[in-house]
């Protein structure tokens, strides 16, 4: 049997990061939280490009030309929708894990979800670096051990 797994060094690797501007307060924390993982496993932050959108909604566009371009072994995408007391909170977040999804599984590189969908702005501070961690931090371990595993696959 054998067993292939990602390796937690970023050396070499080459990152794409797209953040919402909306929530911005919290979405900054989670792209620190990030690059600071990124950084600590070998990614160098000259290979690290930060893309800022208007807001989550948009983040699947960007995401989309980002990985057409081919400039990128893997990509993170951050961002915060906090339910409020209307249905948009249904229709953005739903929209937004659907493109994401949707591009990542047709792309020849990892696309990481990190768009925190909450009940309120509590728990999106809790989910941006106090009591429930760094959600942009757990999602770039995640996607150096994706790069990781998906070179060891092949493109």
């Amino acid at each position: 049997m054998t067993t292939f797994e990602g390796q937690l060094n970023g050396k070499d690797m080459k990152v794409g990061i797209v953040v919402a501007r909306f929530n911005e307060f919290i979405n900054s924390k989670l792209l620190s939280g990030a690059i600071d993982i990124l950084t600590r496993n070998s990614v160098l932050e000259e290979n690290i490009d930060v893309y800022w959108v208007p807001g989550a909604f948009e983040i699947p566009f960007i995401t989309q030309k980002i990985v057409e371009s081919k400039k990128y072994d893997g990509l993170i995408t951050l961002g915060t929708v906090i339910r409020g007391a209307t249905t948009h909170y249904d229709l953005v977040s739903n929209e937004v894990a659907k493109g994401v999804a949707h591009i990542g599984l047709e792309s020849d590189i990892p696309v990481m979800f990190g768009v925190l969908t909450t009940e309120s702005i509590e728990q999106a501070i809790e989910r941006a670096g106090t009591k429930a961690g760094n959600k942009g931090a757990d999602v770039a371990q995640g996607l150096i051990e994706m790069i990781s595993l998906n070179k060891k696959i092949g493109k």
